[in-house]
Formats: structure tokens, sequence, C-alpha cells
């Protein structure tokens, strides 16, 4: 017989959820556990069978009118949905098809709601789309979100936005003054880093995103976003503090790495690097406005 919280006094109640906390489980998804790694390959194996016998089903009839002699009637080919996609590849393949095809932000935002090639959709509460001023000459883009960004819908909320306002209002800006976005729109349970597969999968977003937003200036916080997005591959202790370029379209725009402000209230002494940065991305600014 199982332990059951009957048996537990209201401490040990309290210890064992705060250890649950601290193992990265915040959050109940059911009351019985999944395997989500079998039901991630039984999925793909239901998915590839739905296609099998969808591409070996016949024809249907056009009209009454039969094939023309010496032709055989086939179905014209159909483009898959996103949904089918059994791979990250594929995944990739279809994200980058439907976020070529957003014209505007609020395209691109349709385009990632009806997205589910990505499992971290299957698990978060909502999409955290972005936050602040799309038309504004800096763009900030982060990992993806974090237990209050999953709540409120907007990345960057709880402690660690209200410490990026701070870090941001050292240097003369405000959200109304900066774009907010996440490389990953979904929220990794546990608040756990995204997995390559699903950075790769949702990075086609993130980089049309860029596009569309058209940032002067873009600042990638945290290892996934700065390796994602600027190709390097170190982590961001070792890539913060030099000059990058980021190129979208016809554009090159100059693009830093920092912090992520998470990180920040990990590892408060790190601060003084976040600030270096900002001192940084403010020299930027100011030389982008003398010209």
């Amino acid at each position: 017989m199982g332990l059951q919280a009957a048996d537990l006094s209201g401490r040990e109640i309290e210890a064992l959820l705060r250890w649950y906390v601290d193992s990265g489980v915040d959050i109940a998804l059911d009351e019985a556990p999944h395997d989500r790694f079998a039901e991630g390959i039984a999925e793909a194996e239901a998915r590839r069978q739905k296609a099998e016998e969808a591409r070996s089903a016949p024809p249907p009839a056009t009209a009454g009118k039969p094939p023309l002699p010496g032709r055989s009637a086939s179905p014209t080919p159909m483009r898959p949905l996103p949904a089918a996609a059994t791979s990250p590849d594929e995944a990739a393949l279809a994200a980058h098809a439907l976020a070529g095809g957003a014209d505007t932000l609020e395209a691109l935002r349709a385009a990632m709601e009806a997205f589910d090639g990505c499992a971290l959709k299957r698990t978060a509460s909502q999409m955290v789309f972005a936050d602040g001023n799309p038309q504004a000459r800096v763009m900030l883009v982060g990992e993806a979100p974090a237990a209050d960004d999953d709540r409120e819908g907007r990345p960057f909320s709880g402690a660690a936005g209200r410490l990026l306002d701070r870090m941001l209002d050292s240097i003369g800006l405000s959200r109304a003054d900066v774009y907010l976005a996440h490389v990953v729109p979904w929220r990794p349970p546990g608040n756990r880093k995204p997995t390559a597969p699903e950075t790769a999968t949702c990075l086609p977003f993130a980089q049309r995103h860029i596009e569309l937003a058209a940032p002067d200036v873009l600042v990638c916080l945290g290892d996934t976003a700065v390796q994602a997005l600027l190709g390097q591959r170190d982590g961001i202790l070792r890539a913060r503090g030099k000059p990058y370029e980021y190129a979208y379209g016809s554009r090159t725009v100059p693009a830093l790495a920092t912090l992520n402000p998470d990180f920040l209230l990990r590892q408060p002494l790190h601060k003084r690097l976040a600030w270096e940065d900002l001192r940084a991305l403010k020299k930027t600014l100011d030389t982008l406005a003398s010209r």
C-alpha cells in the first residue's frame, strides 16, 4: 500500500512539496503519472498509419467523369499539416513553412498557435508570444517562458520581469522602449532549458518574429538564445561581452549577448556582468542615434 497524505503531518507534506519544487516538479498536470516518451512514440505511429491509409485510399469521384484514356486517376498530393510531423526535422520544416507564410506579427502569432509540432504545447498553459513595443529599436529574446510567464501569457513576468525592468531603467529604457520574446514560446516543465530538438523546432518562428519586428539592435538573453540565434557554441558566461551581428532579410544589425534575469536571480553576483552588457547596449544605441 502506497503512502497517503493522511499518513503525513502538515510539516512533512510541506517538506515533500518543497522537495518536488526543488526537483523541478512545480505543476500537477494530472492525477496519475504519464510516460510522455511512450505516448509520443504511440502518437507518431498513429499519425504514420493514418498517413499510410490516406495514401492508399482510392481517389474520390470527380463529378462522374472517368479519367482520360491512357491516364490513370491519382489523388493530388496534399501538403502535410504541421501536426503530422513525426520527427524534429519534419516539425522544423513545417514550422519554417508556417513562419514563412506569415506577413505580419498577428499572422505569425496565429500560425504559432495553430502549430502542433512541439510537444511542449501539450504541457504549457498557453503560448507566450511577446510583450512591449513591436516598433521598438531594441528586441530582447530569451530562452523560454518560466512559470510566471506561462501563467500571465507574457515574457519576463514575475520576479525575473521586475529585475529586467530595473535593468532597463538603469540605462533609461522601459518595456515601452523594447520588444520582448522567447526562442521557444511554450514553457518547458519544471522551468528546465529547452532541449536541442525543441529549440530547433521553434527556431523558424523566432527568426521570422525578429524579421517582422525589424529591430535595430538584437539582445539575446541566456544560453539557448545566444546559441540558436548567434550560432555560438560557448555558454553565456563566455559568449557575453563580445560584439555580434545578426542578419535578417536584407539587413544586418548589431547583436549582444547577456545573462537571463532568471539566472541573475539565482546568481546575483553576476549582476555586475549584466551591468557591463547594459552599458554596451546603451553605447550601441547612442552610436546608432548619432548617425
